[in-house]
């Protein structure tokens, strides 16, 4: 449902924002929250378990878009310990980072400070290397707490649903003002097909003298398509070390907020264990391993405990930008739930050797992102053999943590610091290049007191 921006002129400096839900309006409609057909519903609906024939495989969850789960694991449904850091409040979860700084390893206190500059790769952003050793928080042992919940997976390269702009429901970012709008991390950084980042958000594209508002640039997995805005692939999960890593997930919406970070630690088993369906080898050479992983879309299915994580090759889900971004010739993207390793187990059996995953997965990976282009996600496809295991919906436990700068800097939007601007709306991104001046109108001014000059 397409939410619209009110009708009324607004005053000089403030945020535009929404109220009605109808598609009857005269007013133009502005994307500010995902639709079922363009926004992270792609995302959580696709990728909140793995389809899979087996009867004792992980795969309990509809995948149709009215998707909930229909499991009853008490595992993967753990309200946070009343006692734990998961009780933080959740637009003070990262209150020690400067939210205008997206580039500066060691505002962080979750990491190590540096007196050096940092050093930058070719991407524009520090490497992994320059924000130093990872705090100790991030690898304590914490398979006592209490906290379980278990992995999904996806990529399904839609715009992020903390990509797009609110007033604060549905636990996304609050732009009420421009101090909450920073607590709230801003909004995660969207990228056009060629993985340029572009904006989050422009001014709505039925802009006019006498009326204005803001609107989320249109998502690849709508009507856009190839002209629309993805996730952008460095987003894709990375190895810190050989025992942990930093990825971004969709979490449940009653857990967590935009931009909220968790420590998990595998304890090698899975989602679906039980006495004829035993832990296998993939989840027990995953388990004592940790990762953090830092919120970038909310799933309406996914449970609490559940976090679904976003890997290159983890299933494209009921939208499915990724065959748009990436189109060559007879790429097999496995199942549309669970991605390459489910594909994997239907040809090799769900009980085979940790070797035969791994090296199955890869070969698909390289099929698919061995030519594409884009590195981030061959890398991160990788990753999900070599690092991970090929673990299939492997269970941990979390705790809440203060964000590493890694995961920041790779979500905070470099383009819309503000809540407010005025970047032209565009129907198609796909042209615009790293370092193109983005075209701005004229509002508020005083010559156009009431809205923008006239188009």
């Amino acid at each position: 449902m397409k939410k619209l921006l009110l009708s009324s002129l607004i005053v000089a400096g403030a945020f535009s924002m929404f109220s009605a839900c109808s598609d009857d309006s005269t007013i133009a409609p502005v994307s500010t929250t995902p639709s079922s057909d363009s926004g992270y519903l792609s995302s959580a609906s696709s990728s909140s378990g793995t389809i899979a024939p087996n009867p004792g495989s992980s795969s309990t969850v509809d995948p149709g878009l009215g998707g909930g789960s229909e499991s009853s694991s008490s595992s993967s449904a753990v309200a946070p310990n009343p006692g734990s850091s998961s009780n933080v409040n959740p637009a003070q979860s990262s209150s020690s980072v400067n939210p205008t700084s997206s580039a500066t390893p060691g505002s962080s206190a979750a990491e190590s400070s540096s007196s050096t500059e940092p050093e930058v790769g070719a991407d524009g952003f520090p490497t992994l290397e320059s924000y130093g050793p990872p705090p100790a928080e991030y690898t304590k042992d914490i398979l006592s707490n209490g906290n379980k919940g278990w992995n999904s997976r996806y990529w399904d390269a839609c715009k992020p649903h903390c990509s797009w702009i609110s007033d604060g429901q549905e636990g996304k970012t609050d732009t009420t003002t421009q101090e909450s709008y920073e607590k709230g991390m801003t909004t995660a950084r969207n990228c056009n097909i060629h993985d340029v980042e572009v904006p989050t958000f422009t001014l709505g594209h039925a802009v006019q003298q006498y009326w204005f508002g803001f609107e989320g640039t249109n998502s690849a997995c709508g009507n856009a398509k190839e002209k629309g805005v993805f996730t952008c692939t460095d987003m894709a999960p990375i190895a810190v070390n050989e025992n942990l890593s930093y990825a971004y997930v969709a979490g449940p919406g009653s857990q967590t907020t935009c931009g909220k970070c968790f420590h998990l630690q595998y304890d090698g088993s899975f989602k679906d264990a039980s006495g004829n369906n035993a832990p296998k080898e993939t989840h027990k050479a995953l388990k004592g391993k940790h990762i953090v992983v830092m919120t970038s879309n909310i799933g309406h299915d996914v449970e609490n405990g559940q976090f679904d994580l976003m890997v290159p090759g983890g299933g494209v889900g009921a939208f499915d930008a990724l065959s748009t971004q990436v189109n060559g010739a007879n790429i097999n993207w496995g199942a549309g739930f669970g991605g390459f390793l489910t594909e994997c187990q239907s040809k090799h059996g769900y009980d085979n050797k940790l070797e035969v995953y791994q090296e199955c997965v890869k070969d698909m990976c390289d099929a698919a992102f061995g030519s594409a282009g884009l590195p981030n996600l061959l890398r991160g496809c990788h990753w999900f053999a070599d690092w991970y295991m090929a673990a299939d919906n492997p269970t941990y436990h979390w705790e809440e943590v203060e964000c590493p700068q890694y995961l920041i800097d790779h979500y905070m939007t470099r383009i819309n610091k503000t809540k407010d601007n005025r970047y032209k709306w565009h129907d198609d991104w796909s042209t615009y290049k790293e370092g193109d001046p983005l075209e701005e109108q004229e509002c508020l001014t005083d010559e156009y007191p009431n809205g923008c000059k006239p188009n």
